[in-house]
């Protein structure tokens, strides 16, 4: 027997590839995963009284909804609530791409935008982000979107995931025009857009309301497990998207629901904790490099992630390097050659881990750089 033909050109995650083999004793900077509790409010609105555990419509619970319009400043069919924000892209990618079409990716960038374009028989078509720490590159963009053919989606990650680089308003009122212009779909995924250091990055919402926002509380709510997500923008976008993601999972888990409503309800003092929580997280780390490896550091736009450039002798097959930090040093750091040809002189660290942990992990790192 051989898998649908559609999965050739899928390959298992390369974060997957290095973090499931982990041996004891490893020190785990390599997932996006939040260390610190879960809120109060969450886990109490998971222990509701006695009561039926019933489905709810596949465009989520009505209440959660509301609550979600109401951080982004949109109306009640404005959102879909989905299983993650992975839910929501890839509801999108098969309610709007169409086979054959061109989908424009970050270059680096998750690496789950190609796999999607992949799964919709599209092909992903990268665009490189600015040399100054990785930010939205508007003219970079908007060039290779006006020599590429049969362009369905572009897709926007501000904050990035590896980066942390995020983009000026002005930068997103341009991608947002040029994709209007051309009937281009135009996705932003904001899911590390409340982790911000100083000033949040600006929202597609900010320029225009055309495009879609998709987030979830995974980031910036510290609640991964729960896999809850949404897709804002106009409905046009989202009837179709809804169709694709009920059939696909029927709705999202309702307990999972009640929990991210009480999170959301309570966003200010949750974000306002979580972002604590990384701060404190930024600050070991940059003075474990200051006193480790002698590197000043500054803190990403967003995101709980360090884009660490690699010494030059890791540049030349960055994945041996990481797999050597993983069993020798007994680290996990992701190369960023995971997140396209453009981050080969990277690897992504994730301060999400504790503080300890990331005092330690840099001293285990420390010989590795200095060699």
């Amino acid at each position: 027997m051989n898998p649908a033909t559609r999965l050739s050109l899928l390959k298992p995650s390369p974060i997957r590839a290095i973090t499931d083999g982990t041996p004891p004793g490893a020190i785990p900077l390599g997932l996006g995963e939040p260390t610190w509790d879960l809120p109060e409010v969450a886990r109490k609105a998971l222990l509701r009284e006695p009561g039926p555990c019933a489905y709810v419509p596949h465009a989520g619970l009505t209440e959660l909804r509301r609550a979600v319009g109401s951080f982004h400043g949109a109306h009640l069919d404005e959102v879909l609530i989905t299983t993650g924000s992975q839910g929501a892209l890839f509801a999108l990618f098969q309610a709007w791409v169409n086979p054959g079409s061109k989908v424009l990716v970050p270059d680096p960038g998750f690496v789950a935008y190609p796999a999607l374009a992949h799964m919709a028989g599209a092909v992903p078509v990268p665009y490189s982000l600015s040399a100054d720490r990785f930010r939205l590159d508007a003219d970079a963009l908007v060039a290779v979107l006006e020599a590429t053919p049969d362009v369905s989606v572009v897709i926007l990650n501000l904050p990035s995931n590896p980066t942390g680089g995020g983009g000026s308003l002005e930068a997103l009122r341009r991608v947002a025009e040029a994709c209007t212009a051309r009937g281009v779909l135009l996705i932003s995924d904001e899911v590390y857009r409340d982790l911000h250091f100083g000033l949040r990055s600006p929202s597609l919402r900010d320029v225009t309301d055309r495009g879609v926002v998709t987030s979830s509380v995974s980031k910036g709510w510290g609640a991964p497990g729960l896999r809850v997500g949404w897709a804002v923008g106009d409905p046009a976008w989202l009837v179709p998207a809804r169709v694709v993601h009920g059939y696909a999972v029927t709705g999202t888990a309702t307990p999972a629901q009640w929990a991210a409503l009480a999170l959301i309800e309570h966003s200010e003092t949750v974000l306002a904790e979580a972002r604590a929580a990384v701060q404190l997280r930024w600050e070991a780390l940059a003075a474990a490099l200051k006193v480790e490896l002698g590197q000043v550091v500054s803190p990403p736009d967003g995101t709980f992630y360090h884009f660490m450039p690699l010494p030059p002798s890791a540049q030349v097959d960055p994945l041996a390097f990481a797999l050597k930090l993983r069993d020798e040093a007994k680290v996990v750091l992701i190369p960023g050659l995971a997140f396209g040809e453009g981050g080969r002189g990277h690897a992504r660290l994730s301060f999400a881990a504790t503080p300890e942990q990331l005092c330690e992990g840099v001293r285990r790192l420390a010989p590795y750089w200095n060699d």
